[in-house]
């Protein structure tokens, strides 16, 4: 089974060759045949350089530039759109996202055949490393609401870090999201869609470069927009969106 690592990336010229470097190492280490997918973000550093030179050094790199709409959920779209591989995975340029972990979340697929798996940080066996107090809080109460909401036990819906199959990206379709909000819509459209999913606990580690994209501003109308409109599908939608079973 071939694994597709989709990876937005918005002027991290500074992370990104830690980042590939280490995840080439991991996944080749175990012998996993493999794609990493860079979808440069219109940067206005020098992502784009940074990239041609490591395109030399890591054969199963490749990137494409977002020339526009730009924003986090149209890089992550891009990448769903162009990754060749029987599974997916969304992981930040920052390393934020542990390659060890991406490794356990394919063996899983692999071996259980879920549609999806979905990384908690806040379970037993998870962590996070210099979280920001104030996202940490907004977290655990967005994510709390969120699981009450829609009377599920997965706590960690908004990390972004997630593998999913290459059929259950198609079911998932249409996307809506332009920005962080796409980490929300995913696994909630897939909950409630009727696709199968493990969680399995992550770590998480604040950048050491550069500085997060994600303003708690956005946090706000983009999410509750996500919420309301996976709740009324949930409802209302009489099933027409669930998954096809074979």
């Amino acid at each position: 089974m071939k694994l597709s690592t989709v990876i937005p990336a918005y002027n991290e010229a500074d992370s990104l060759p830690e980042t590939i470097n280490t995840l080439f190492s991991v996944l080749n280490s175990h012998s996993i045949d493999h794609e990493i997918l860079v979808i440069n973000d219109n940067s206005s550093d020098n992502t784009l350089e940074v990239l041609e030179k490591l395109v030399d050094s890591v054969p199963t790199l490749r990137f494409l530039t977002n020339k526009g709409p730009n924003g986090f959920g149209y890089a992550v779209r891009m990448g769903l759109e162009n990754f060749s591989a029987d599974c997916v995975a969304i992981m930040m340029a920052d390393r934020s996202d542990s390659p060890d972990d991406l490794i356990k979340f394919y063996k899983v697929m692999q071996s259980e055949n879920y549609d999806c798996i979905f990384g908690s940080r806040f379970i037993k066996g998870g962590k996070t490393t210099n979280y920001p107090k104030i996202k940490l809080i907004l977290n655990r109460l967005a994510n709390n609401l969120i699981r009450l909401i829609f009377r599920i036990k997965y706590n960690d819906c908004t990390n972004a870090f997630k593998l999913y199959h290459k059929e259950t990206i198609a079911g998932l379709k249409p996307f809506l999201s332009p920005h962080f909000n796409l980490t929300l819509e995913l696994p909630l459209k897939a909950i409630v869609r009727g696709y199968s999913y493990k969680i399995v606990p992550n770590s998480w580690t604040n950048r050491k470069q550069g500085k997060s994209n994600l303003s708690i501003r956005e946090m706000g109308s983009r999410y509750f927009f996500i919420l309301l409109y996976c709740l009324i599908e949930k409802y209302f939608s009489k099933g027409d969106f669930k998954k096809k079973w074979d």
